[in-house]
C-alpha cells in the first residue's frame, strides 16, 4: 500500500486502522467477497435442501419450507420462477464463485501492482458483479427449463429425475461436452486469466463490469453442462452441488485437457449405466415356468 493511503487512516483508532489496511489490500478483500458470497450460497441451499427433506423438524424454519411448497404445482406463474430462480443463483454462487476465485484474485493482484504506481484501478467487486450477472441470467433460464421439465412429468415436486433414460441423456451429454472444442476454448481462458486481463485491462468501472461480463461468458461456457447433471441428481442436492463444484475448480487449477477428459468418460460411463438400468427395468417380465 502506498505511503499516501498509510497518512489517509493515520486519524483512526489503532483497531480501525488495522481494519482499514486489510481491507485496502485489494486482493484481500477480493478474497473475503469471495468466501463470504460462496458462503451464503451454500447456506441457503443447504437449509432448502434440508426444507425439502423435512429435516427441520422443530426448528421453526418455516420460511425455508414454504420456499419448497409452490413446487407441488408448478406452472409459469412469476412467483414460481422467482422462487426457482432465488435456489438456482444460491446453486451459482455456491458451486461457480469457489471456481472463479482464482479469476477474480488475479485481477486483484494486478490492481495491487497498479496501486502500487499510483495508477487508477476499479474495485474487484465490480469483475465479480460482472461475472455473476451471467450466471443469475443463467439461473432465470434453468429455473424455466425446470418448470417446463416438472410440468411433462421429467422432473418430479421435489426436484428429482423421474425418468433413467433422461438422466441417462444428461450424463452422456455432459460427458461428450467434455470433449468439444468450445469447452476447451472457453477453459483455457478459465485457465489463465492473466492473458485476457493483460489485453483488456481497464480503469473504469464499466469497463471492469464487462471484463467480469466477458470472464462469466468463457465460465458458462465452460461448466453449462456440469450445472444441468443437476437436474439428473436432483436440484439442490448438496452433496452433488459440492462434488461437481470441485470438478469445475480442479478443471481450472489445472493446465491442459486431461483431467477434463477424464470427468467426460467418468460422466458417459454413468450415463450408460443409468441408461441400461432404465432399459432393463422397462423390459417386460418372461413367464414364470
Amino acid at each position: 500500500m502506498s505511503e499516501a493511503a498509510d497518512h489517509d487512516l493515520s486519524h483512526l483508532s489503532p483497531a480501525a486502522a488495522g481494519l482499514g489496511h486489510v481491507f485496502a489490500r485489494t486482493k484481500m478483500l477480493a478474497a473475503f467477497c469471495v468466501i463470504i458470497l460462496a458462503s451464503l450460497g451454500w447456506l441457503y441451499s443447504a437449509l432448502v435442501f434440508a426444507g425439502m427433506d423435512g429435516s427441520f423438524g422443530g426448528f421453526g424454519l418455516s420460511a425455508v419450507q414454504a420456499l419448497c411448497r409452490p413446487l407441488s404445482s408448478p406452472s409459469l406463474s412469476v412467483s414460481t420462477i422467482a422462487i426457482l430462480a432465488l435456489m438456482w443463483g444460491a446453486m451459482t454462487l455456491a458451486m461457480m464463485l469457489p471456481s472463479a476465485a482464482p479469476m477474480i484474485l488475479t485481477y486483484a493482484g494486478i490492481a495491487d501492482t497498479a496501486a502500487h504506481k499510483n495508477e487508477n484501478i476499479v474495485s474487484p467487486f465490480a469483475l465479480a458483479a460482472g461475472y455473476a450477472a451471467v450466471w443469475m441470467i443463467f439461473a432465470v433460464l434453468a429455473a424455466l427449463i425446470q418448470t417446463m421439465l416438472i410440468q411433462v412429468a421429467l422432473l418430479d415436486a421435489s426436484m428429482r429425475s423421474e425418468s433413467g433414460l433422461f438422466s441417462s441423456a444428461i450424463f452422456i451429454g455432459a460427458g461428450l461436452y467434455q470433449f468439444s472444442r468450445l469447452k476447451h476454448s472457453c477453459l483455457s481462458h478459465c485457465q489463465q486469466p492473466f492473458p485476457f486481463f493483460f489485453a483488456n485491462w481497464a480503469t473504469t468501472p464499466s469497463g471492469v463490469f464487462c471484463l467480469g461480463v466477458k470472464q462469466g461468458l468463457y465460465c458458462l461456457g465452460c461448466c453449462w453442462a456440469m450445472m444441468l447433471v443437476m437436474f439428473a441428481v436432483g436440484v439442490m442436492n448438496v452433496v452433488w452441488m459440492a462434488g461437481i463444484g470441485v470438478i469445475m475448480t480442479i478443471e481450472k487449477l489445472l493446465a491442459g485437457r486431461r483431467f477434463a477428459h477424464v470427468i467426460g468418460v467418468m460422466l458417459i460411463v454413468v450415463g450408460a449405466s443409468i441408461g441400461l438400468a432404465a432399459f432393463a427395468g422397462s423390459l417386460p417380465e418372461g413367464p414364470l415356468k
